[in-house]
């Protein structure tokens, strides 16, 4: 009889040493392919500009969660930073990528050996000699290892004691590096934002896991609790496992796209509420109004403005932006960054600064809109001309350019005046190369849009997997359609009389236990 593509697993369900190595070879695909991704993606990344072409504009996945945990330098002597001749050792991209691939080749060999000898006496009851699994002592071993990874993980690589530490910034992603990062144990350390929390957290459930672990090893379950939860069902670990996983994707989901400490946006990119909130905007105006309040001119002011800042504020760079069917790199859309033009300014003829009403995320076009500090519109670009009542030609708009490439410039001409507000409603202006990349000229997302959509994506099947395989598990005679107990009433050959419990057969030699109703 042919199985239906669902019931795949009934080969291994019973059949632990072929179970271990289905588990084997699937973590060694996953360890290859991040080993394999990351070489690919040195090969076709463009380490020279970290500015304004950084790799998560270049569509980089691995290479910005290799940094966050301390990978930042290349043995081509680069680094993520932008210094050169720097030797990373071996916590570099080639030797990380390297290693998957050595550990995955392991997996490999381990995942046929445990397939071709499947049949050890480790996986045997041994009061009945048949193939086994102990479920919960497996449980308690898989928690052991994970705490200790989980321990060292917080208590020796984040703090740098044998490890490279993690990838730390200020709230504006401008000074990020890698440091050496002591746990944060008071209530600071539940702040989504302070790395301190990271290595705490780390730590201090690694511990947990440890002594859980521990516990579930020397411990058995209680009888009522082992039959009530199925303890002794292999899909009971499915069911649960599958829980774990979703549980893990939703957080890591929702922590990629509002942003926390293991996201900075130096490796990842700005996220969407960044640009809503004008959260980049209103630091550029807070540094350059008090550098004009202490003497600066607004081209010195502007002029001191990070090149970086002033790229985050631009609504290309939102994840949101870009839209999940048009797949590539960000610079396959708007194309390659090559300078800051600089902060446009624009003042009508009443001398009134006037500021363009910005692009929201979700939008691909919008209306030209100039608006006073008040939020009244005083121009805009209209739609029929004759109409007009605000054109930049009635209202005599020019702009002058502080800081960047045009520094100083004004501009007056109403066709100049409309291409540069159309810039400036993108958030501050850059000039970009669209033959390096053929690019196309649409958004695309950053890697924080992707990993999002994907964790959220499969965070939802897994919690409906789950669902399904535990109600499989619990309710496994409704699922089958039968009693559990009616197998002893019809299996052929169980009785001497068919449904007569006292005439069972027992296989010879069998010995009935001291006070057993089986005669």
């Amino acid at each position: 009889m042919g199985l239906p593509w669902y019931r795949v697993h009934t080969v291994v369900i019973n059949d632990p040493g072929r179970l271990l190595a289905v588990h084997l070879m699937h973590t060694a695909l996953v360890a290859g392919w991040a080993g394999s991704m990351a070489l690919y993606e040195l090969a076709i990344f463009d380490s020279s500009d970290a500015v304004l072409n950084p790799m998560w504009r270049q569509g980089m996945f691995v290479m910005p969660f290799m940094a966050r945990l301390g990978v930042t330098g290349s043995w081509g002597g680069w680094s993520i930073t932008g210094e050169t001749g720097v030797d990373p050792g071996f916590w570099s991209f080639e030797g990380v990528a390297a290693a998957h691939i050595v550990f995955s080749g392991l997996l490999f060999l381990a995942a046929i050996w445990h397939w071709t000898f499947w049949d050890l006496e480790i996986w045997q009851d041994p009061r009945t000699g048949e193939p086994a699994l102990d479920l919960p002592k497996i449980f308690g071993i898989h928690l052991l290892l994970a705490g200790l990874a989980c321990f060292g993980f917080g208590a020796f690589h984040l703090t740098g004691v044998f490890g490279p530490g993690m990838w730390v910034s200020d709230p504006y992603g401008i000074s990020g590096h890698l440091e050496k990062v002591q746990p944060s144990w008071g209530p600071e350390g539940f702040n989504p934002f302070n790395p301190g929390g990271v290595v705490a957290h780390h730590i201090a459930a690694g511990i947990v896991g440890i002594i859980a672990g521990v516990f579930h090893i020397t411990t058995r379950p209680p009888e009522r609790l082992y039959k009530a939860l199925r303890m002794g069902n292999i899909e009971t670990v499915l069911a649960s496992a599958i829980a774990a996983v979703f549980f893990a994707a939703f957080i890591v989901a929702g922590t990629m796209w509002y942003g926390s400490a293991t996201t900075p946006i130096e490796l990842f990119g700005p996220t969407r509420y960044q640009w809503d909130q004008g959260y980049f905007k209103q630091e550029i105006a807070k540094r350059a109004q008090g550098a004009i309040a202490q003497g600066a001119s607004p081209s010195e002011a502007y002029g001191n403005i990070p090149e970086k800042l002033a790229f985050f504020d631009y609504v290309g760079n939102s994840p949101a932006k870009g839209g999940l069917f048009r797949v590539g790199p960000m610079v396959n859309g708007d194309g390659l960054p090559t300078g800051w033009i600089g902060h446009i300014s624009f003042t009508d003829k009443d001398g009134r600064d006037l500021q363009v009403r910005r692009l929201p995320n979700f939008f691909e076009n919008f209306p030209v809109v100039l608006e006073d500090k008040d939020r009244i519109v005083r121009a805009d670009i209209p739609f029929r001309r004759a109409e007009a009542k605000y054109s930049f030609e009635q209202t005599g708009v020019t702009a002058t350019v502080y800081g960047g490439e045009l520094d100083g410039k004004t501009f007056t001409d109403p066709a100049d005046v409309k291409r540069l507000a159309r810039k400036a409603q993108l958030g501050e202006a850059f000039e970009f190369d669209r033959e390096k990349y053929e690019s196309d000229g649409t958004f695309r997302s950053s890697p924080r849009g992707w990993f999002t959509f994907g964790h959220a994506t499969f965070a939802l099947l897994f919690f409906f997997g789950h669902i399904w395989h535990g109600a499989r598990t619990l309710y496994r005679d409704v699922f089958a359609g039968i009693d559990p107990d009616l197998g002893e009433q019809v299996e052929f050959g169980l009785f001497a009389k068919l449904g007569d419990k006292s005439t069972r057969r027992l296989p010879e030699g069998y010995v009935p236990p001291t006070g057993s109703p089986v005669k």
